[in-house]
């Protein structure tokens, strides 16, 4: 199974140079950019659904019963603060730790401090803001970040792989 998935990845990644190559243009083959842009979606699609099964035996294998938000993010809200609500344009202040599905820490604010971001100004993982912005001052939760909304294809040239689903637990220290 993880050599198919290597596969589609590099299938995935060759074809998206392919198109931005052309862009529009015809191939060589005579092949049209829609012709293409097909077998990238189908592909894409099974590599969404397969990160979703992946993300779905982790809930189960745990019994976290977990919110989702339309982009795919999951979210567990285990403990209410009663401070200001995370909103864009403001700062949070947050501890964390990021791991893998499989338990792999890759990030702690115990080793490397809170975190501290502008909301909506990008400087973060699309899913972090969007699960940030569920929050208000002392609660804390779990996100489930699938990769389309963390790093991606590439990582983030650390230690975060390539295709990696994150888990965050967040404590939202404060906003300011």
């Amino acid at each position: 199974m993880r050599r198919v998935s290597k596969l589609i990845y590099l299938m995935f990644f060759i074809s998206c140079i392919q198109v931005s190559c052309n862009q529009g243009e015809k191939t060589q083959s005579g092949q049209s950019e829609k012709n293409i842009k097909e077998p990238l979606i189908k592909i894409n699609k099974k590599l969404v659904k397969s990160e979703d099964e992946r993300i779905q035996e982790f809930l189960d294998r745990y019994g976290w019963n977990m919110s989702q938000t339309g982009s795919g993010l999951r979210y567990l809200v285990y403990h209410k603060g009663n401070g200001k609500a995370a909103t864009i344009d403001k700062i949070a202040v947050m501890n964390f730790s990021v791991t893998l599905l499989n338990g792999d820490t890759l990030y702690t604010s115990r080793d490397d401090g809170p975190k501290e971001f502008q909301i909506g100004k990008g400087g973060v993982e699309s899913g972090l803001e969007e699960g940030i912005l569920l929050l208000k001052e002392g609660d804390r939760a779990k996100f489930i970040i699938p990769s389309h909304l963390a790093f991606g294809l590439v990582g983030d040239g650390e230690k975060i792989p390539a295709k990696a689903t994150l888990v965050y637990d967040v404590e939202l220290i404060h906003i300011k």
